[in-house]
This record gives C-alpha cells, sequence and structure tokens, in this order.
C-alpha cells in the first residue's frame, strides 16, 4: 500500500442550514495536504453503516485512512437514525435516512458552493456504501418507484441530473439489499432492527432495491460489490443478488467476494479494504 499523506480535518460542517441545527446533519471533510497538485481528483464520500440505528461518521476510521492513501478528499455525513427504542412520538423509518443523505449530495453538489472556501471539486463523486448505506445509496440512484407501494416516498428519493452525471462510482460493501432475503437467512433481523427502521410488515418486497431498475443517463456509473468471506452479520446471498440484478441490467459493475475475510465491520479497520478502494478509484480517475 503507497505511503500515507497527511490531512487537514474539516469537522462538524451542516449540510442543513435550517435552526436548530441538528449533529445528524453534519459532515467531516478530510483533505490531503497535497491535494492542490492533482487537479480534478474525485471527491469520496463515504456512508456508514449500523443498522438504520447506530454509529456515527466519527467512527469510520476507514474513511478517513481513505483520503490519506488515496490523495483524494474524503466527505463522511452523518444522517438521522432511527431510535433504538422507538416510540409513536419519535419513530424515524425508511426513506427519512435516505433522504438526509440525498439531501448531504445535493449540498456538495450545490454551485455556487454553500460553504466557500473548503478545498474540494464535486464534480467526479466515488459514493461508498457500507452495511445499510448500501441501501440507502441504491434507494437513491435505482428507480426504487417502479415496485413500491409509495411512490411518493420513492420520488423523494430521485437525484438531480447533475449529481447523477457527476457520479461516476458507487462502492458497497456488505450490503443490505433485500430485506425478506436477509429475514429467511436471519429472523432476528426483523425484530432487531427491520420492523424498528421500515415498520410492520408481512413483506418488504417494495422496500427492496434488489428490483429496482437502474435510472435513466445513469449508465456512466461503475459499481463495485464488496463483501467478505468472514461475514457473520450479512450473508453473500445478498451481495450476489444485487450484483446479478445490476448485472441483469446491463450496468457496469464488478464485484470482489474472495479478499476479505475479516467479519462485517472489521473489514473496515484492515488495509485490504483501504487498497481494494484505492486501486478501484484509481482505475476510476484514469478513465476520466
Amino acid at each position: 500500500m503507497p505511503s500515507e499523506q497527511a490531512v487537514d480535518e474539516y469537522l462538524d460542517i451542516p449540510y442543513v442550514t435550517s435552526q436548530p441545527q441538528s449533529p445528524f446533519h453534519r459532515f467531516d471533510l478530510y483533505v490531503p495536504k497535497e491535494i492542490s497538485t492533482r487537479l480534478l481528483c474525485p471527491l469520496i464520500c463515504f456512508v456508514h453503516g449500523g443498522a438504520w440505528k447506530s454509529e456515527d461518521k466519527f467512527d469510520q476510521v476507514a474513511a478517513r485512512r481513505l483520503a490519506c492513501t488515496t490523495g483524494c478528499p474524503v466527505a463522511l455525513p452523518n444522517y438521522r437514525l432511527t431510535p433504538k427504542r422507538p416510540t409513536p412520538d419519535n419513530f424515524l423509518r425508511h426513506p427519512e435516512h435516505a433522504k438526509d443523505i440525498l439531501g448531504f449530495l445535493n449540498f456538495i453538489c450545490a454551485e455556487p458552493p454553500r460553504v466557500p472556501g473548503l478545498p474540494y471539486e464535486p464534480h467526479q463523486l466515488v459514493l461508498v456504501g457500507h452495511s445499510c448505506a448500501a441501501h440507502m445509496l441504491c434507494s437513491i440512484f435505482l428507480n426504487v418507484s417502479s415496485h413500491s407501494s409509495d411512490a411518493a416516498d420513492a420520488n423523494q428519493l430521485c437525484p438531480s441530473d447533475t449529481l447523477l452525471e457527476r457520479t461516476k462510482a458507487l462502492v458497497l460493501s456488505e450490503g443490505i439489499y433485500d430485506l425478506d432475503l436477509l429475514i429467511s437467512s436471519f429472523p432476528t433481523c426483523r425484530s432487531w432492527f427491520i420492523e424498528d427502521a421500515f415498520g410492520e410488515r408481512d413483506s418488504y418486497a417494495d422496500v427492496s432495491v434488489n428490483k429496482a431498475p437502474t435510472r435513466h443517463h445513469s449508465g456512466h456509473i461503475k459499481w463495485l460489490i464488496i463483501h467478505s468471506k468472514g461475514d457473520t452479520l450479512v450473508d453473500e446471498e445478498q451481495s450476489q443478488a444485487m450484483y446479478n440484478h445490476l448485472k441483469d441490467q446491463s450496468a457496469q459493475v464488478d464485484k470482489s467476494f474472495d479478499e476479505l475475510f475479516e467479519d462485517h465491520n472489521e473489514i473496515l479497520r484492515c488495509d485490504q479494504y483501504v487498497d481494494m478502494l484505492r486501486r478501484f478509484i484509481e482505475v476510476i480517475s484514469a478513465l476520466e
């Protein structure tokens, strides 16, 4: 792996400016000190997992290391979480989490920049989603309204033409794509987080993303599906189903199911994961 660069940190930047501001509507930005020598390098956006109800941008060691090893700026957004003990007064369900991420992406693509002086160029985006964040990104970049029972909710996740054009790649690791399939493999997931994040349903087919078609004008996007042999929380069947679906949609998709052997979140701490993303991003950058 290449030697790591020093980075500048810009922390807790609000991407929703209405008052009162929420810590869930903030992002961190890590910028390599040598970035000025690399024009138009991609902005990497790393969206954390946590079963729609836990974790925080500050926990994501892999994302900070990506800035050090790739020489590209890396942004890490927070988003609102489903409460660990939801009540009728405080519950938060899909698609609210994904709407926050779409709001973040629109914020960083805004012209003129909404935070002048931040050193990044959002004209080439590489989006990384881990675990439930893979589902969120797919809910935005696939046309989930085509099979959703609530088209109004699904239409709120429609990306702008500018965001679609600027998104060059999606990297999805240990992703959750088919909720019914996940329940069949791990029945306790229903009560653990799925019912809290999606409500009680007989079937979750209409909020699963591995049947949704690709969006118009998204054929340039390159996809990488990553899954570790050592994952004990989400099985490889999820990633294989998503890979097969994208192939059927004629998307530009590759997969890596044989390079990692750590558990679900442990991959984020290993050199192989960071190096895999670095190599993929270098290929994407070379094609531009």
